[in-house]
């Protein structure tokens, strides 16, 4: 942990000092150069997964499979057809199923196993998730000239509460919430702090930056609302326009989103994509009554004995086994 916030506080130092001082580089080099490694990362993963081949029917299963008509299937924990597998993999990319059905597991006083639910995860991840997604579309008024009728409803819906000037957004405050639960769920659980390496605390620490220069940005700092949107439409549209003047917690800001960007393919974020790829989640369970063939399966090649014995003739007559053709006994025979 202490690794991943020492890089990320040394990014921040380098936007914060050297935003402002190279404003062309950290304001339009390493925002493309993000952008271009994140598109072909995340396109070279897909592709690689997608032909990647399944050699066997590997779903993972959590209810009772298709077998007897009498016996009622488990349709989303053990999907039979291919609809069903679908339906299970969207519930899982959009409602998180599986860390619903999350259970933890502990030994009581008189040493008995006990399960019990655990839906503090699911509900945060899905706060932290939907927040995320709240944020981004709402950036749309920035990121656009003309932004769609779609975005002012949402941010219009995001503050209904009408608390203070500027705005304050119910998004901002829950995507924060969210992640610093996700940080001490991580930090203050034993177990899970034991098996959590630098690339888990790496992005967390990324995005608390994203959303603390973010609100540092729209609370705090006076900058210009219109130079920073006529800079930030110019990269969207492809008219880049000189980011000096901005604002250095803007660099900051924009440095945090590129770096999550680059790392974003080579991560564990990848599971956005990659959930969609699992076998264990979208192969239907039904072989029991359809063949599933090895793609990896190639023209066999069988092998006799007489072919085993002319490769180890000379070892198996060194450690006296019994030989059916023996060279030397034959041309004996004949002479």
């Amino acid at each position: 942990m202490i690794l991943s916030f020492s890089f990320v506080l040394a990014l921040a130092c380098l936007a914060m000092v050297a935003g402002p001082l190279l404003p062309v580089f950290f304001g339009l080099f390493v925002p493309y150069a993000a952008f271009l490694v994140f598109l072909v990362g995340f396109v070279w993963r897909l592709i690689n997964w997608g032909r990647t081949p399944v050699p066997f029917r590997v779903p993972t299963v959590g209810g009772q499979q298709k077998s007897l008509d009498f016996i009622k299937p488990s349709s989303l924990d053990a999907p039979y057809s291919h609809w069903a597998a679908l339906a299970r993999v969207l519930l899982e990319a959009f409602a998180f199923r599986s860390l619903l059905r999350n259970s933890g597991a502990e030994l009581s006083v008189d040493g008995r196993l006990l399960y019990r639910t655990l839906p503090g995860l699911w509900f945060f991840a899905l706060l932290f998730h939907y927040s995320l997604l709240l944020v981004f579309l709402r950036h749309f008024r920035i990121f656009l000239e003309n932004p769609p009728a779609l975005t002012g409803a949402l941010e219009n819906l995001d503050a209904f509460l009408e608390v203070g000037r500027p705005r304050f957004y119910l998004s901002a405050a829950s995507l924060a919430l969210a992640l610093f639960f996700l940080l001490l769920r991580r930090v203050l659980n034993g177990r899970l702090r034991y098996i959590s390496l630098p690339g888990d605390y790496s992005p967390l620490f990324l995005l608390i930056g994203i959303v603390v220069s973010g609100l540092f940005l729209r609370y705090c700092a006076q900058s210009d609302y219109v130079q920073t949107k006529a800079f930030v439409a110019g990269i969207f549209s492809l008219r880049p326009q000189n980011p000096a003047g901005l604002h250095p917690a803007f660099f900051l800001h924009l440095f945090f989103v590129s770096i999550l960007l680059a790392s974003f393919p080579f991560s564990k974020l990848m599971h956005m994509g990659g959930i969609f790829f699992s076998p264990a989640r979208n192969l239907p369970n039904n072989s029991r009554a359809a063949h599933h063939e090895n793609p990896w399966k190639g023209p066999l090649e069988f092998r006799g004995y007489a072919d085993y014995e002319n490769e180890f003739r000379a070892v198996m007559r060194e450690a006296g086994l019994p030989l059916e053709i023996d060279p030397d006994q034959t041309s004996e025979a004949k002479e």
